[in-house]
């Protein structure tokens, strides 16, 4: 602890902190040789810590250092590839810069999602991630948004959708292009007869990839047909049995878009079993890139969300937010295509 020689005060690390315009933790980085430290406020905190001739006394660089260098994560459900692969990039970027993660699994309940918004809390996390669940609902629970409120009062929230009414951070997948680049994908391959399957439409990012399915269709001129949206959930059974209706209609789809690789999956055992080829009599695509699309026979043509990329942005957007950093409250990443074996133009086969 330094003297100020002008009015004889100690000056501490919050003087510091204060007068640089970073938080005490900040400069507890910096003092301990952190690399954590963006280098123009290393110099500002270096040339204070000279200018007072600062040294923290051992018992104030304990109490600096109190902090847990945890981050919470909550996912709606890791049985999941989509969130296992998003949890495994979350945590190996947190890790390389320090910090543990907690994970809780809400497994879509309400109840549960609130009780481990307060659980995380007890466990004195620096910030909650949160992934699927309440946060992708097109209009947020009341009961909801009322803990959330709560939390974010003492934790930054950071979200891969939305919470109404609650100031969050938010790191989301653009959901419209990545709808975009399956459907033109489809539509350049002579496909019209696209059918959707899986997935609720109380989903933001279900709802938002439905509707501008449909605007990309208008916009080519092809009729919307209603019939070829198949809502269920988001898992292998719903791409099987959206199969059966969809393939008993008199004009039957001649490619299918599945909500994930899961439903894909589905989708493909389905048609196979019914007898139709793919994607000679029908192509299927899906939303993800997991594991899955190579597992399959044909291996899925499925959009990619970089899940290194967008498991980095949710831990660094948690980590600088808790360190006082000023950090961006919304940020977006960009999809891309992966295209593999089960589409293919259409060629007027048994459909």
């Amino acid at each position: 602890m330094a003297k100020n020689s002008d009015n004889d005060k100690s000056i501490t690390i919050y003087d510091i902190a204060k007068e640089a315009g970073v938080s005490p933790s900040t400069v507890s980085r910096v003092l301990t040789n952190s690399a954590n430290v963006r280098p123009e406020k290393r110099d500002r905190i270096k040339a204070l810590i000279e200018k007072y001739n600062f040294r923290p006394n051992a018992l104030a660089k304990g109490l600096s250092d109190t902090r847990s260098r945890v981050i919470g994560v909550l996912m709606a459900d890791i049985r999941n590839p989509f969130y296992a692969a998003l949890y495994v990039a979350c945590e190996n970027a947190a890790l390389a810069r320090g910090y543990r993660v907690i994970l809780c699994c809400s497994l879509g309940e309400t109840e549960r999602e609130i009780e481990q918004l307060d659980i995380l809390k007890q466990q004195s996390v620096e910030a909650i991630i949160q992934i699927g669940g309440r946060v992708d609902a097109v209009i947020t629970e009341p009961a909801y948004i009322a803990k959330a409120k709560q939390i974010a009062e003492k934790l930054p929230i950071i979200t891969s959708g939305k919470i109404d009414e609650v100031p969050c951070y938010r790191v989301v997948i653009d959901a419209n292009e990545a709808v975009r680049l399956l459907t033109e994908h489809l539509i350049e391959l002579g496909h019209e007869r696209i059918a959707l399957v899986g997935g609720r439409l109380d989903v933001i990012s279900t709802y938002e990839k439905y509707m501008t399915f449909c605007k990309i269709l208008k916009n080519h001129g092809i009729p919307i047909n209603k019939r070829y949206v198949y809502e269920g959930r988001y898992d292998y059974d719903a791409g099987y049995e959206g199969v059966k209706e969809l393939m008993a209609m008199r004009e039957k789809p001649t490619a299918i878009i599945a909500i994930n690789d899961f439903c894909a999956a589905g989708v493909i055992r389905r048609l196979i079993e019914e007898g139709y080829r793919v994607p000679e009599d029908v192509s299927v695509v899906s939303y993800d890139n997991t594991y899955i699309t190579n597992l399959t026979f044909p291996k899925i043509t499925s959009i990619d969300y970089d899940y290194d990329t967008l498991g980095k942005m949710l831990a660094d957007t948690a980590i600088d937010v808790a360190n006082g950093e000023s950090v961006p409250t919304f940020r977006r990443v960009m999809p891309s295509l992966v295209v593999r074996e089960s589409s293919a133009r259409r060629n007027g086969g048994k459909t």
